[in-house]
């Protein structure tokens, strides 16, 4: 199983971006799928949470943030608003996973992504 996630870059102040992260793999079934982030010198934090359509959103995010799967749900998909400076990071994709091996918990490597004029 592995997930990889696409839609780093630069953007200004305001903007907006959209990250995806794809699972593939022998999956069965997947659960919860997660958004973290980490900016240099922090450490990572968790940003969005959807399972089973049901979504969690950290404060500093919440209103700017919107976090979705597709219908097949194998890609969560991160739409982000209102960018600010400090949103800069890399973010990573995580999800608990039902595959051959059983349930496990599976990270993507991280896109960055740069909210800067």
């Amino acid at each position: 199983v592995q997930l990889q996630a696409f839609g780093g870059g630069l953007v200004h102040p305001g903007g907006s971006l959209r990250l995806s992260c794809a699972a593939s793999g022998s999956i069965v079934s997947i659960y919860t799928m997660r958004w973290y982030r980490q900016a240099p010198g922090s450490q990572r934090e968790l940003v969005a949470t959807i399972t089973r359509g049901a979504t969690n959103y950290a404060d500093s995010v919440k209103g700017r943030f919107t976090i979705s799967r597709d219908n097949a749900g194998n890609t969560v998909f991160l739409q982000m608003s209102s960018l600010r400076p400090e949103d800069t990071a890399v973010y990573y994709c995580n999800a608990d996973i039902f595959g051959a091996r059983g349930l496990g918990n599976y990270w993507g490597k991280g896109t960055q992504f740069t909210v800067s004029s």
